[in-house]
């Protein structure tokens, strides 16, 4: 897998699903979804957000209901990966299933916005190019590195059961 690079958007504590994917738009495709990604927190990151940029957050990050629709978001609004204190636990495997990056970076509060940052998941690492700071992030194991590189778990189960069948 590719470095992931792009800005930081940076937002604290106990970010709730509710706010990444606001309840009045669960009906809406995962694309349609992305115009309204964030919109109970941030209300222009869906118009603002580039390919490739972070989403940089404290601890519990996803908290609230288990709406798939909150990864799924991110991901088509073109967020490369999200990087916090800590996740909640739901959040963090639908991510992997939507095949939206993820990773543990305990310092991660010492991030800025807009800052310029590029991401290793092979090697663990998270680079601010911005400051020139290096941080290690909690690794990913092979198996969910596996769905990661498949784009996520559907594709990832097709590939198995096709070799399967081979």
């Amino acid at each position: 897998m590719q470095a992931v690079t792009g800005r930081s958007w940076c937002y604290g504590d106990h970010v709730s699903t509710d706010q990444i994917a606001p309840g009045r738009y669960l009906k809406l495709t995962n694309q349609e979804m992305a115009a309204h990604v964030m919109e109970g927190i941030d209300p222009t990151f869906a118009t603002q957000v580039g390919p490739g940029d972070f989403v940089v957050a404290g601890v519990n990050f996803g908290c609230g209901s288990s709406r798939e629709s909150a990864p799924a978001g991110l991901k088509y609004a073109g967020v490369g990966a999200v990087v916090a204190k800590s996740f909640a636990r739901i959040f963090f495997r639908n991510a992997i299933n939507v095949g939206l990056p993820v990773v543990v970076c305990p310092q991660a509060d010492e991030i800025q916005p807009r800052q310029q940052l590029s991401l290793h998941l092979e090697e663990g690492v998270l680079k601010n190019l911005t400051t020139g700071k290096t941080y290690e992030v909690t690794p990913l194991p092979s198996h969910i590195m596996a769905i990661l590189h498949a784009g996520g778990m559907v594709p990832w189960l097709e590939r198995e059961l096709l070799s399967r069948k081979a």
